[in-house]
């Protein structure tokens, strides 16, 4: 493990705009560096690199983070690897802290079981070339399905011998313990003491890590025996769960990085074919049904999925299930649909890499539409078979998490099918609220208008205003994607100037114990925190809460007021880092023809003192509208004793709210 005192030696040491400027064309301007994004293409330079702060920032498609998380997300490292490739560059000699005697036990079992998976595929491979029986067997079953040995040797196939123990004898040779190779699956040992290899007479399919370490094995029988498994596979282990890798994920990385696509298969052969016919972005879950963790990996690479599923009864439902949850992770969802009899392997041994390549592009189209032109003509006339359809389909739509997406869908339903577009729209809201509940997600969004209410009306009498949804838990809102729209404007610029200028010194008037007013110097953070806690004011959104909290320990704790740079090294937290920089915002830099022409604007940090005075009082306005709306609304079914008190209390809200909005009483005591 690299110990905390090396990571800060790391951190420290590394220039987030020479880290990024060797992946990057980078040109100065002002105090940051501007490019082109390596996460999304585009024309016009969007992607910031920011010195001082210490990180870098897409206003296209809103990626950020710092030297550690650009090498993450661009080149797809583990957290330590993006420390070792800093270190490396950096010439920082790496410190290992000493690891308990629990855990190196634990990290020793692991490596064991890591090596013993690698010795297996070397020995299979060894017999698939250099035995008779194995290219008799093995190598002549892959030619048949129309592989070359260029394409098998890529995926490191191979062929466990027809005997019952040849492998296992030949592991114990080499130092393997029963123990190790029980755990692994290799070999099935008995309680009578017989053993026997798991995969005797298979062709071995090797399942490679990310990084290209064997985890386990996928198997395929060749003869005809009807009582025997079809494909055998390695059982969990340690180092192998076949629910959270894709089969093929180590070769097909880098083309489904280089063409933002991946495709996803039912067999292995099928990945095979399909990279040998040049369709090298292509996997397949490992002889389980696609899972979460699996959709996760993909996500790693790329948010677009095309379906290749066989087009039987079985592959259908497959498809179904795949596509909901795929949805369900906010991927984007296409399929292709082969001719009867056909899948990806067939077709490419059949009709040749060039032919499939051409009815790949020609014949993908999105899922939800393709079921609805399907069924459009076919439902049309059977009222009962088309409320089912919809409802199928409706609950699909549902997942989609882009709005306008889900709004399309409905609009095109509602046409091809003729049915009214408002019930379709009726129903898909339910099942949202569905999902929502069942996930323990709230069943709305905060939404800018809830949080914050607009200004009331100069009427003696208040009309009712929306209250604040109830506060989500930062947890709840980190499962989607943070939204910096989603904040009030007034509660935003708040987080934005403790962000950005927290630490910044200004000069206040306060008035002191004895009833004095006395200029004093504080921090922006103080000033703020202090005229939040006087009026009792804690932000609504759960991330500006968050953040928010963190100033105000360190401020209460007279501790260092957080600066930009805290957030950007957040990697513990790459949620609130990323949440965090969303706030930080780049002042103007104005051209130096101004000065020569005697022309002097004034900078954000010249004005951050009454910028700080007028975001409290926008604040402190839209609070007290808020508490005005809670008592017109608590007015409308209170008694005539109650309708008493609740008035008085109106009434004190009324007067407060002109006292703040003509600027008064504004001097606290800043403790």
């Amino acid at each position: 493990m690299i110990d905390r005192e090396t990571i800060e030696r790391i951190k420290d040491a590394a220039k987030v705009e020479e880290v990024v400027g060797d992946f990057v064309s980078l040109h100065r301007k002002g105090g940051n560096y501007w490019g082109c994004c390596p996460f999304h293409n585009e024309k016009t330079p969007s992607f910031s690199v920011s010195p001082a702060k210490g990180f870098f920032k897409c206003f296209g498609c809103g990626e950020s983070g710092n030297a550690v998380g650009f090498l993450m997300k661009h080149e797809h490292y583990t957290y330590p690897e993006a420390l070792q490739w800093l270190a490396k560059k950096y010439n920082i000699e790496i410190q290992e802290q000493e690891l308990s005697e629990e855990q190196k036990q634990r990290n020793s079992e692991r490596d064991v079981l890591y090596h013993v998976s690698d010795f297996a595929q070397q020995y299979f491979v060894s017999n698939l070339f250099d035995d008779e029986m194995g290219r008799a067997v093995g190598l002549s079953y892959f030619h048949k399905r129309g592989l070359n040995d260029d394409v098998i040797k890529a995926f490191g196939l191979g062929y466990c011998l027809d005997e019952w123990r040849a492998f296992t004898d030949h592991a114990r040779k080499n130092g393997y313990s029963d123990t190790v190779l029980e755990k692994t699956g290799l070999t099935i040992f008995k309680e009578d003491g017989k053993y026997y290899d798991r995969f005797r007479g298979r062709v071995t399919f090797p399942i490679f890590s990310i990084s290209g370490r064997v985890l386990g094995f996928s198997c395929r029988i060749l003869t005809s025996d009807k009582t025997a498994a079809k494909y055998v596979n390695s059982p969990d282990s340690d180092i192998y769960n076949k629910g959270h890798i894709l089969y093929g994920i180590y070769q097909a990385k880098a083309e489904i990085i280089r063409q933002d696509k991946c495709y996803l298969v039912e067999g292995n052969l099928d990945v095979v074919s399909m990279h040998q016919s040049g369709v090298k972005n292509t996997v397949a879950s490992c002889g389980t049904a696609l899972t979460t963790e699996q959709i996760r990996l993909i996500r790693r690479f790329t948010n677009n999925v095309t379906i290749l599923y066989d087009g039987d009864a079985a592959g259908i439902k497959a498809t179904k299930r795949a596509v909901n949850m795929l949805y369900s992770e906010g991927m984007k969802v296409r399929m292709v649909l082969f001719p009867d009899g056909e899948d990806p392997d067939s077709y490419a041994q059949k009709y040749g890499s060039t032919q499939l390549q051409e009815y790949l592009r020609h014949n993908e189209e999105n899922f939800i539409l393709y079921k609805l032109r399907v069924a459009s003509d076919d439902i049309a006339r059977d009222p009962i078979r088309k409320a089912e359809f919809l409802k199928e389909l409706v609950d699909t739509i549902a997942l989609v998490p882009d709005l306008l997406e889900r709004n399309e869908y409905v609009s095109q339903c509602a046409s091809l099918l003729e049915t009214s577009e408002r019930a379709l729209a009726n129903q898909l809201a339910m099942a949202i609220g569905r999902n929502l509940q069942k996930d323990s997600k709230p069943a709305a969004e905060p939404s800018t208008d809830a949080t914050l209410p607009p200004p009331a009306e100069a009427d003696d009498y208040p009309g009712p205003l929306p209250l604040p949804e109830d506060i989500v838990p930062l947890e709840a809102a980190a499962d989607k994607a943070f939204n910096i729209n989603e904040v009030g404007a007034a509660e935003r610029h708040i987080i934005e100037l403790l962000v950005n200028y927290g630490n910044n010194d200004i000069l206040v008037d306060v008035e002191n114990e004895n009833g004095e007013i006395e200029r004093v110097s504080a921090t922006v953070a103080q000033v703020v925190v202090a005229d939040m806690m006087a009026d009792d004011l804690e932000p609504h959104h759960p991330v500006c809460q968050k953040i928010y909290s963190i100033y105000r320990e360190a401020v209460l704790q007279d501790a260092q007021v957080p600066t930009a740079a805290y957030f950007s090294n957040l990697d513990d937290d790459k949620v609130l880092q990323s949440q965090a920089i969303a706030f930080m915002t780049e002042p103007p830099e104005l051209s130096p023809t101004w000065q020569k022409k005697g022309i002097y604007v004034k900078s954000i940090a010249d004005n951050i003192k009454e910028d700080v005075r007028q975001a409290m009082l926008d604040y402190k306005r839209l609070d007290v509208q808020r508490q005005i709306g809670e008592i017109a609304r608590q007015l409308k079914t209170a008694s005539p004793d109650d309708q008493l008190i609740l008035f008085a209390k109106w009434k004190a809200l009324k007067d407060k709210h002109v006292e703040i909005c003509s600027s008064r009483n504004l001097r606290r005591i800043i403790t």
